[in-house]
């Protein structure tokens, strides 16, 4: 699939759900007040280090808010701009296949039936929460709607993989995309660029081995530091190298180049509330961030899988 412009040399998102379904669509991030294994003890305590209070949900819904109030909360500011769109809903904060398969079923089906509109749901979940009744379900899910499985991997390097307490193996990620593959089920796989004890070797590496797995997308994000985080607290009592927004452009665009040209990006940088974040500050202008990698792209008369070899 190539979906790729001169203005944007890579296969985006927006380009894609066109694609698929004929018009604009919107991801609607809902809070199911789910939690995590990283958290409760199960595979850890005290989640990865760059983990919000919210679970990586900070623009999810209210979680004291039912799904059908927090979809149409959305609904109502996107239908100012976008009266005909379709949406995807996103359970996006924490863990959002680590529950009793009986509340998974329940807030699956709700969340489908928010609205006539919706035409996909999205989930965003670790690869060390799933069971054999979770993939089954999920299969039926999948075969009743557009599924995608998000799933937190960050980083291949082991060093990183001790730094943030992801407290799940790499084995353990790559046994979760095969088992949802073995379904037919669209994976989509985030990474993070920008810790400090990496390099950018180690950062492409991440992107040159998810080329060897069955993906369908990625979203590259920023590494923010946040406050009320064990990392913010890490960085404010000792601060570290953090990358400029050069720096990030530039390993951004590297990476792209090698990626498989048939993988969607799904994104190419990150959000953090203003009120929480720390550094880097130059990530709050998302727009400028996302100029400068289409504007290098351009200069270097390049684009998504230039340099892709398996």
């Amino acid at each position: 699939m190539n979906l790729m412009t001169k203005e944007k040399p890579y296969n985006t998102l927006n380009a894609f759900y066109r694609q698929l379904f004929g018009k604009k669509v919107f991801k609607v991030s809902l809070n199911g007040n789910f939690t995590c294994p990283n958290k409760d003890g199960k595979s850890g305590l005290g989640g990865c280090i760059y983990c919000s209070e919210s679970g990586s949900g900070d623009y999810a819904g209210n979680k004291l808010n039912s799904l059908q109030t927090q979809f149409d909360n959305v609904k109502e500011m996107m239908s100012l701009k976008w009266n005909d769109a379709l949406y995807i809903a996103y359970f996006q904060a924490n863990t959002n296949t680590y529950a009793e398969i009986s509340k998974l079923r329940k807030l699956y089906y709700e969340a489908l039936s928010l609205d006539e509109n919706i035409v996909g749901l999205s989930i965003a979940t670790r690869c060390d929460a799933f069971s054999e009744e979770t993939y089954n379900l999920l299969d039926e899910i999948n075969n009743k709607t557009y599924l995608t499985i998000e799933l937190g991997l960050q980083s291949i390097q082991e060093k990183t993989s001790k730094f943030i307490n992801r407290a799940h193996t790499l084995e353990c990620f790559v046994t979760a995309v095969q088992e949802l593959r073995k379904r037919n089920i669209n994976v989509v796989v985030h990474i993070i660029n920008g810790f400090h004890i990496e390099s950018k070797k180690d950062m492409l590496e991440t992107v040159q081995f998810l080329n060897h797995q069955d993906i369908q997308g990625i979203k590259i994000h920023l590494l923010h530091i946040m406050k009320k985080t064990v990392l913010g607290k890490l960085y404010l009592d000792n601060p570290f190298k953090i990358l400029t927004l050069n720096e990030y452009k530039d390993i951004v665009c590297d990476q792209l180049e090698i990626l498989d040209p048939k993988i969607i990006i799904h994104r190419l940088t990150g959000d953090s509330p203003k009120e929480l974040l720390i550094e880097p500050l130059w990530s709050l202008k998302k727009f400028i961030v996302m100029n400068e990698i289409d504007k290098e792209l351009r200069k270097r008369n390049s684009y998504q899988g230039i340099k892709f070899k398996l």
